[in-house]
């Protein structure tokens, strides 16, 4: 493993932001960590930058214990949602400043700087001010500024962040071929799943300074490993149900589970795919609260009287108008018993 954590630790007045956090990332393997405000995520980035001191535990590079290592020497790069560029500085000084400090000579700063600027799609933008540059330009040389001195680790913080969504999802596309051609190393937090799931190779989903899971996209979209993850996704269809058989008792009624699952007291989740309307006086009986458009279909809310509500994905043509009566039923190969 290029880094690995063992049980890092950051404390703020007695309070573990980060609790005793196991985590390692492989050569050339992109991980994105993904959690909300105050999830600790931040810090464990600048605990392996070196900008944030461990209370107990150990960073390694390589194998290699970074405590007594300073910042300008952990061959990591570290990308802000800010960009933090150089007003003072045009985009070429910008870029070459990382080599400038490591006494890289000029003629090879030159060169690198015109092929990271080529790299990242801005040919012949060194002579130019940054602060003429759009935001996407300067997240570009924000980025080419990162990967000059070939860091072994790239790291990035909430790096789309200021940027608007469609240019963030053209951005993130562009980033995931980049890294790949590269073969960079690539260790992100974001508090976007959308942008985690688009970039990653494994996403770590973290709560109150502890991972709550680990896994690629894939495997996390499709098994969260609890509600908090669940909701965190967006999922909102998450009750508590007591499972008999092949069916969970919950408040909507008698919900259809995969087969072969475990009894007893458990946490379900309802996938809003798996939320099928039928005629209204079939299956249970719910009223349409209201619709929010999503581009691919629309996201029914459905009220089933006193229970709480679920969400329904419909097609854009079939989508029922607010205040219709509906029946729903559940199909099984979207229910998953979470934990």
């Amino acid at each position: 493993m290029l880094l690995r954590l063992e049980a890092a630790t950051v404390r703020f007045g007695g309070r573990a932001v980060l609790d005793a956090v196991d985590l390692a990332v492989a050569e050339h393997e992109i991980v994105c960590v993904l959690g909300p405000s105050g999830s600790g995520k931040s810090t464990l980035l600048r605990a392996v930058a070196g900008l944030q001191p461990l209370d107990s535990g150990r960073v390694l590079l390589d194998g290699r214990d970074q405590a007594a290592v300073p910042v300008h020497r952990r061959e990591v790069g570290l990308m802000f949602q800010d960009h933090q560029l150089f007003p003072q500085r045009d985009v070429a000084g910008n870029v070459g400043f990382g080599l400038r400090m490591h006494g890289t000579a000029k003629d090879e700063r030159a060169a690198r700087v015109q092929e990271l600027l080529d790299l990242v799609g801005l040919p012949g933008a060194g002579g130019r001010a940054v602060a003429a540059l759009s935001g996407g330009e300067q997240q570009r040389v924000a980025l080419a500024r990162a990967l000059a001195p070939r860091p072994r680790l790239l790291m990035l913080d909430e790096p789309l962040g200021q940027l608007d969504r469609t240019l963030r999802e053209r951005l993130v596309v562009e980033l995931r071929e980049l890294f790949g051609r590269l073969g960079t190393t690539v260790l992100a937090v974001t508090h976007d799943q959308g942008e985690a799931f688009a970039l990653a190779d494994r996403v770590v989903v973290m709560r109150d300074g502890e991972i709550a899971q680990s896994g690629t996209p894939l495997q996390v979209w499709q098994r969260p490993a609890d509600a908090f993850v669940a909701r965190f996704l967006g999922f909102e269809n998450v009750v508590e149900a007591s499972v008999e058989g092949q069916v969970a008792l919950t408040p909507w009624g008698k919900v259809p589970v995969p087969e072969g699952s475990a009894g007893g007291a458990r946490t379900l989740l309802v996938r809003p795919a798996g939320v099928r309307l039928v005629p209204a006086g079939e299956g249970l009986r719910c009223t349409v609260a209201a619709r929010a458009f999503k581009g691919t279909h629309v996201a029914v809310h459905l009220q089933p009287g006193d229970a709480p509500r679920l969400e329904a994905a419909c097609a854009l043509r079939s989508a029922p108008e607010v205040g219709a009566e509906v029946g729903v039923e559940f199909d099984p190969a979207d229910v998953v018993l979470l934990g």
